[in-house]
């Protein structure tokens, strides 16, 4: 069983989480979902959804790791202890996902340095400003670079995800998580509809 750990901080991205959540959901078999903040406790989304969190320390730093973003990544990444953390949890973690502005969190830890990544459209010059050594792809649904799988915003995390589930487990596998949630995905990182030239 591989532990799937979702990072969640006041402020997080609702469907930056749960679209994830429940593509790896679908697979009780492989992964086991767990949700962690810095200090455990009630964390809640942008949108109002509290979810109990575990402590950092409770992590099984060697699963998936998955970072979203939302209005809470905008003052975190000035965290220093957070970002340091994070840099942590991401060099052990056998997979590093972000969604949105997620990948700016990471970005902040340098391990994105010299990598290939994306984010959140409307939030793009923030996100080169906080990362100025990553390669950020504007036109890009999402980017794979080594262990990190990187989205832009906020649905193309489910695309994403999906992405990552037939990288591992094969495109039946996709098939069959998109016939049960009755999903069209969009298979293909580079259409990115949302990017504007």
């Amino acid at each position: 069983m591989i532990s799937f750990n979702i990072i969640l901080f006041d402020g997080f991205e609702t469907l930056d989480v749960f679209g994830t959540a429940e593509v790896i959901g679908n697979l009780p078999s492989l992964y086991e979902l767990g949700y962690y903040s810095l200090n455990g406790g009630i964390a809640e989304s942008s949108q109002k959804a509290k979810v109990h969190a575990m402590p950092f320390s409770d992590i099984d730093a060697s699963g998936v790791l998955l970072i979203p973003g939302g209005m809470g990544a905008r003052s975190l990444v000035n965290d220093e202890n957070f970002i340091e953390q994070l840099k942590i949890l991401s060099e052990k973690a056998s997979y590093v996902l972000t969604v949105c502005t997620g990948s700016v969190l990471v970005a902040k830890t340098g391990l994105l340095n010299g990598l290939k990544a994306t984010t959140y459209k409307m939030g793009f010059e923030w996100a080169s400003s906080n990362g100025p050594q990553v390669n950020w792809i504007k036109k890009a649904r999402w980017v794979k670079d080594g262990k990190y799988y990187t989205s832009s915003g906020v649905s193309a995390g489910i695309d994403m995800s999906l992405g990552f589930v037939g990288d591992l487990h094969g495109i039946e596998t996709v098939q069959t998580i998109t016939k049960d949630i009755e999903y069209v995905w969009n298979p293909n990182p580079e259409n990115d509809p949302f990017a504007v030239e």
